[in-house]
């Protein structure tokens, strides 16, 4: 969200429960947002996730963070797992170990001191882990007072002695009190906050001064450190400086628990079995100022980064923000920043969109702000053309802490910028000849070439230098050029514009036009970057001391802490001449721009009364003249009406003679259908009982053939029963011989007509079932039958001609049914009485010697039952011929079922009648 503007820049999705902690970036481009869940990386230039950290569903995140001064994040779990990770591979480093049993506490708040050494932690107990994070021990634990049962809110006051190595804890405990403790002593040196009015929130200011807590009731209060104590930011001593023996205290061997008083001793209280081991340091004598001055913030020393950056060319991209930080020993004065922002957007850049037409929007409000505070600073920079040029390289650099931005571009400005504004509004004479002496030392004939063709410094150094090389550079070797720059002397800073155009001889040498050398130091060329540093050096080294810019210009001085210094190193009268001269322009432009404002206004009323004077006039007029048309057009709309009266009155009588037209075609036509209807049903009936004749046909012809079949089998079965009882009886008169003969096969034969009862008696049980099962099937039948005519007398139902017609057919079908039925069951009943006859028959031929009359007499008896048999079949046929012209649609399928049954009836009476097997009998001579 941009505050001036209070437009949303954007928006970072990617959380999917609420954020409890957002930690940023030293140098202000990323930020670790942390949930419950999960913690994301964001790169604040593109506002993208960069990277994502997936923990275990059973494990909780408590917080994620930068470690201050460093590329480290540490990752705080709620299983009391602390994680360091490296910020460019986000690779695991260490981890902390598990403090020993009898000392854990669930980790809920956590601080880190401002050099990123010292670890501290807290949660639901009035226990302090402090853990040194150089040695990944726990050095020791702070035990509160008793009235301290949970910890809230853990956070370092800042101290402008300490070099980072913060010494005062500010401790909010559960009730709502704050207490401040040293915890190298343990000392509680104050508290803020009381039970009847208690601290909800609180923070403390970067400079350490002031404490801003947000109280119960709803209020702000503001303490003033310097008034609660003057412990706090007295200075070290001047001669010894007491220092921890890390390496000798052991994880779980030597840790002290440390508890905290509120007495003047220096004596911290001691454990049982523990000991404090010091070491006392004292300053050598023999100490030069020379290491003292090298010493920077941060714990870096100027002549080790000199040495790595000869070794290597440049600092390590992930280091650099840091190691320039600390080489331009930046304030960091936020309020007077602060205080310079607030003054708003100056004159001189009000319009800056239209002379630098920056893409980005943020990048360039940023400018806007920052060149804003650099004139609010000093007004020369309010009437400087190329401080924009200047300032720009820092600002993309820096979009993300405008505070930073700010005082780099203020640094290099007062130490490398020396002697720039004497000459102002020209370019700077001086800082110019210097340069050309530099270049007429080590090349003469180069500059007797530009001489030559009336190419001055203004030409060939001046745009490399209000420019600072961004325009001839790229990125990494503006970067690289900048790492040597501020390692150096400002001095430093001319060398290497002399010795961009040393490395460039060849080509200046080859140019004649004055156009081509202000082309050539305006736009990037094929130049190795690392040969011009180290020429640079060269030169450094190789000048001579008359000549040489270190002589004239100052050293470094970095800016000065609180207030930024003041800078009047200008002709003064010419920016205030400048300024007064632009204010007057300006304020007689706004009097121009009034009186044209008022001159346009009354034309444009005059302009205005005389439109709407004509106005008036004209409408007048066309009223005139639009009432003079509404009556034309009332006439002719009469004359219209009348004449669409009178058509619409034809149209009507039209209209009522189409509707009957329509009504007698549609009533034509529905008759039509009715008639087309019946005649298709008529044309389907007759369809449906030529079909029915002619199936009908057909099986009276195959029945015919089968009774003559039958009849020629019969006739056959006859002649050849007639045969064998012609042998059987000259056969029998010769068995009266041997009577005891007989006697034997009529007791053999009485077994054998037991035996061949009792098989009857199981067909006599069969027939039995195959009766029940018959009278079932009929049964079905006479259902699906009368389900069937059912359906068709609810389809004819619409003709009463046709049901009368139908229920006639119904009841002679039913009838016809019956009877038919009946003559089955008579026919079944007649072949179960003659199943006694075979019986006695079969009796005869074994036991009496009137066996063979008997066998004379039954094939007359039996062709008897054959005829009446065949006869009463072929009257059943003739009736069946006669009643079959009768039946409707569905006939077909009941009449088959019923031939069918017929046929089994038959197929058992003639196995009854002409059984093929006889009785097992045995013939003697």
């Amino acid at each position: 969200m941009e505050t001036e503007t209070k437009e949303l820049v954007s928006w970072m999705r990617g959380h999917d429960s609420s954020v409890s902690s957002i930690s940023v970036h030293g140098s202000g481009r990323y930020a670790i947002t942390t949930s419950p869940d999960t913690a994301q990386l964001w790169d604040l230039d593109t506002f993208q996730r960069k990277r994502k950290l997936n923990v275990r569903q059973s494990v909780d995140i408590q917080k994620v963070f930068f470690l201050p001064l460093s590329n480290t994040i540490l990752s705080c779990f709620k299983d009391n797992s602390v994680f360091a990770w490296e910020f460019d591979t986000l690779h695991c480093k260490y981890q902390l170990p598990t403090p020993v049993e009898g000392s854990a506490l669930l980790y809920k708040v956590f601080a880190v001191t401002r050099d990123g050494r010292i670890f501290v932690a807290g949660g639901k107990s009035n226990h302090l882990h402090l853990w040194c994070l150089e040695s990944k021990q726990l050095l020791r634990i702070i035990q509160m007072p008793t009235k301290v049962r949970a910890v809230r809110h853990l956070e370092f006051l800042p101290d402008s002695f300490d070099g980072g190595s913060n010494q005062v804890l500010g401790v909010l405990s559960q009730d709502n009190i704050m207490r401040f403790i040293n915890i190298e002593t343990c000392k509680l040196l104050f508290d803020i906050g009381s039970h009847e009015e208690g601290i909800s929130t609180a923070t403390i200011s970067p400079s350490g001064r002031y404490i801003a807590s947000v109280m119960e009731n709803g209020s702000l209060n503001l303490y003033s450190v310097q008034a609660l104590t003057q412990e706090v930011n007295k200075p070290p001593p001047p001669l010894f400086k007491v220092v921890e023996d890390w390496s000798k205290w052991k994880l779980g061997a030597n840790k002290h628990t440390m508890r905290v008083t509120s007495g003047r001793s220096e004596r911290p209280w001691k454990s049982r079995g523990s000991k404090i081991q010091t070491r006392l340091l004292k300053p050598q004598v023999n100490g030069s100022l020379e290491n003292k001055e090298n010493e920077l913030p941060g714990g870096l020393n100027k002549k080790r980064l000199q040495a790595l950056l000869k070794g290597f060319g440049e600092y390590p991209a992930k280091y650099r923000m840091f190691v320039w930080r600390s080489l331009l020993q930046l304030p960091e004065n936020h309020l007077a920043f602060s205080s310079l922002i607030d003054k708003g957007t100056h004159s001189a850049f009000v319009h800056i969109q239209n002379e630098y037409p920056i893409k980005s929007r943020k990048l360039l409000r940023v400018l806007q702000r920052t060149l804003s505070a650099l004139a609010h600073w000093s007004a020369i920079f309010g009437e400087t053309p190329y401080i924009p040029l200047l300032a720009f390289p820092f600002v993309k650099l820096f979009q993300n802490n405008q505070l930073i931005c700010f005082e780099v571009v203020a640094t290099v400005v007062v130490n490398f910028c020396q002697r720039w504004f004497e000459y102002f509004p020209n370019p700077p004479v001086n800082v110019l000849s210097m340069v050309e002496n530099i270049l007429a030392h080590h090349d003469k004939e180069l500059l007797q070439h530009l001489i030559k063709y009336n190419v001055t410094s203004q030409v060939y150094a001046w745009p490399l230098l209000e420019t600072l090389f961004s325009e001839v550079l790229t990125r990494e070797e503006w970067l690289k050029v900048f790492d040597n720059v501020f390692s150096n002397h400002p001095s430093y800073f001319l060398m290497i514009v002399v010795a961009y155009a040393v490395c460039s001889r060849a080509p200046l040498l080859h140019c004649i036009q004055t156009e081509d050398f202000e082309y050539f130091f305006h736009h990037r060329n094929n130049l190795d970057i690392n040969v011009v540093i180290k020429e640079a050096y060269r030169l450094m080294e190789s000048t001579p001391v008359d000549i040489h810019p270190q002589r004239m210009l100052d050293d470094f001085i970095p800016l000065t802490k609180g207030q930024y210094p003041v800078f009047n190193k200008y002709p003064k009268f010419i920016v205030d001449y400048q300024t007064q001269e632009r204010e007057r322009i300006r304020q007689d432009e706004i009097a121009y721009l009034r009186e044209r404002q008022l001159a346009h206004e009354l034309e444009a009323k005059a302009q205005e009364w005389k439109t709407e004077d004509e106005a008036w006039y004209r409408k007048q007029e066309l009223l005139q003249e639009a009432e003079e048309q509404r009556r034309k057009m009332l006439l002719e709309e009469e004359e219209k009406l009348a004449e669409q009266r009178q058509r619409l009155a034809a149209m009507k009588r039209e209209l009522k003679a189409k509707e009957l037209q329509l009504l007698e075609s549609a009533r034509q036509r529905f008759l039509k259908y009715q008639q087309d209807q019946r005649q298709m049903e008529i044309k389907r009936l007759d369809e449906e009982i030529a079909r029915k004749a002619s199936i009908r046909e057909q099986e009276t012809a195959a029945t015919a053939q089968d009774v003559e079949i039958r009849q020629m089998e019969l006739e056959s079965q006859r002649q050849l029963f007639e045969q064998v009882a012609e042998e059987n009886l000259a056969k029998a008169e010769q068995k009266c011989v041997d009577t005891d003969w007989r006697m034997q096969a009529l007791n053999k034969l009485r077994c054998d007509d037991q035996d061949r009862e009792e098989h009857y008696k199981e067909i006599a049980k069969l027939l039995h079932d195959n009766r029940v099962k018959e009278a079932e099937l009929l049964r079905a039948l006479r259902e699906a039958e009368e389900k069937k005519w059912e359906e068709v007398t609810r389809k004819k139902a619409q003709l009463e001609a046709e049901q009368k017609a139908a229920a006639a057919a119904d009841e002679h079908r039913k009838q016809f049914l019956e009877d038919e039925m009946n003559d089955a069951l008579q026919l079944a009943e007649k072949l179960q009485k003659e199943d006694g006859y075979f019986e006695r028959l079969h009796d005869l031929k074994a036991g009496r010697t009137e066996r063979g009359l008997e066998f004379q007499q039954v094939p007359k008896s039996r062709n008897v039952c054959l005829n009446d048999v065949s006869v009463s079949q072929s009257s059943s046929h003739v009736s069946l011929d006669r009643r079959r012209e009768e039946l409707a649609c569905k006939e077909q399928e009941l009449m088959a079922e019923v031939r069918q049954l017929r046929q089994k009836l038959t197929s058992r009476a003639r196995a009854r009648h002409f059984p093929t097997r006889f009785p097992a009998t045995k013939w003697t001579p």
